[in-house]
């Protein structure tokens, strides 16, 4: 008897054991906030492997020399060579070596050494227009500096410079805005950094992404893509040569993203969500009966699984800014972060009254530092359009949660109420440490809003 009441005893605490084993695992799993298994491809950050990327192709050993002249063409042709020949890497060596844009092509990679720099024409006319992706529309617009499209498995990695050499965009583009304070980014033409558009496997990792003229690094209409250890910077100085819109990235219509271990410091977002603006921008998903979609509609959609983690943030107008123009994004992750250079906004929904837009199941978690707003949900109205719609668009923002967070910030909870344009529901805001000269906090405005552990000083 004794004997088999130990037995059983065993047992039980065998299953209790395994049960307390299983809900530790559960625990312990990385989810999105809409609850869904975060995949272990997020949690793979091998190196790239040069060895593995094929043929070698040096630029000195092309007779491409860092001698101050722009070898745009025997770049491209070297790209061009790489593919035919099966694929390859194009290797920047040491020195500095002047180019207008790039296409990459199929099994072509990018590869910049240590004290090797790729540093941008400031001349637009060496960047070629084409069909393209900027500020929610799809048009006619200048190439960037680097361009890949419609590739698989596309890398840049390496210890070196990708320059945009953008003071003279950035003086020339103030110095029109004063002439005519309506003028658009677009307006004073420069190229972006780095473009990537309609690819798939796509790993940029170790370069220095400076100086840019325009937005530094932008991904459209991609999936799988990791941007590990990268340091963004394009501030300019805070006089006539700033750097406007230099966004360090921009994620515009993507699936499946990682941004890790990376530093950035711009003259505006740090990592910007798009997808699209207009009225009839969610097009794409809704049926809008009996009305002529506008052509700059074409390309809008939505934006799902994005992390971006222990990244450090020098200054910034936002750490993660949804807006302005983002139609549907959803599970973005903004996690331990440090701020070591006080940005203007942790977390800033921009709600476009002339664009619907669902911004849904957004945490930002685990952050540290100085910021102006510890979040601000306002309006947007620059360049502001019905486009003949007699309806104002309604847009949301739901599950949106902060937690564990200590800030240092001048207005903690900078939300606007405005229920005719958009509306607010589902916050949660948990253990949160801040030091704020405006300490008002209007949970009200927000439906079903919760909280615990809040201490605002």
């Amino acid at each position: 008897m004794k004997k088999l009441l130990l037995m059983a005893l065993v047992t039980v605490l065998t299953f209790n054991s395994a049960q307390a084993a299983k809900k530790t695992s559960a625990a312990q799993k990385d989810l999105f906030p809409d609850g869904t298994e975060v995949d272990a491809w997020f949690h793979d950050t091998t190196p790239v492997n040069l060895a593995a990327l094929g043929t070698q192709y040096k630029l000195t050993d092309y007779g491409i020399f860092s001698d101050g002249r722009v070898h745009t063409a025997e770049i491209q042709a070297l790209i061009d060579k790489a593919a035919s020949q099966g694929g390859g890497v194009i290797v920047v060596p040491q020195g500095i070596y002047m180019t207008g844009g790039l296409m990459f092509k199929q099994g072509t990679h990018l590869y910049i050494e240590d004290g090797g720099v790729l540093m941008g024409s400031d001349f637009i006319g060496d960047y070629p227009l084409g069909k393209t992706r900027i500020e929610g529309e799809t048009c006619t617009y200048f190439g960037a500096l680097i361009n890949a499209d419609g590739l698989d498995g596309f890398t840049i990695s390496g210890k070196g410079t990708i320059d945009g050499n953008g003071l003279k965009y950035h003086q020339q583009f103030w110095l029109r805005r004063k002439w005519n304070r309506a003028c658009t980014n677009k307006d004073e033409q420069r190229p972006r950094l780095v473009y990537v558009s309609n690819c798939k496997n796509v790993q940029i990792e170790g370069v220095k992404l400076q100086n840019s003229a325009f937005w530094t690094t932008h991904i459209y209409n991609s999936e799988n893509v990791k941007l590990l250890g990268l340091r963004i910077y394009s501030l300019g100085k805070p006089d006539t040569s700033k750097g406007p819109s230099t966004d360090a990235i921009d994620l515009d219509v993507v699936k499946n993203v990682l941004v890790k271990n990376c530093y950035m410091s711009v003259n505006d977002d740090a990592v910007a969500i798009k997808g699209g603006k207009g009225p009839y921008a969610d097009a794409f998903k809704k049926n809008y009966e009996g009305v002529q979609i506008p052509a700059e509609s074409i390309g809008n959609g939505a934006n799902s699984n994005i992390i971006i983690e222990d990244c450090e943030y020098g200054f910034c107008h936002g750490c993660l800014t949804l807006g302005s123009e983002s139609v549907h994004s959803r599970n973005i992750i903004l996690r331990r972060i440090n701020i070591s250079s006080q940005a203007n906004n942790l977390l800033w929904l921009k709600m476009r009254p002339d664009t619907p837009q669902l911004y849904e199941y957004i945490t930002v978690e685990d952050i540290k530092g100085p910021v102006k707003n510890f979040i601000l949900v306002a309006p947007w109205t620059q360049f502001y359009d019905l486009k003949g719609r007699k309806d104002k668009p309604m847009s949301y923002s739901d599950h949106i949660t902060m937690r564990r967070c200590d800030v240092d910030c001048n207005v903690f909870f900078n939300v606007k109420q405005q229920e005719e344009v958009y509306h607010l529901s589902n916050f949660t805001f948990e253990n949160i440490t801040a030091r704020a000269k405006d300490k008002e906090f209007h949970p009200e405005i927000v439906e079903g809003f919760k909280y615990s552990g809040i201490d605002v000083k």
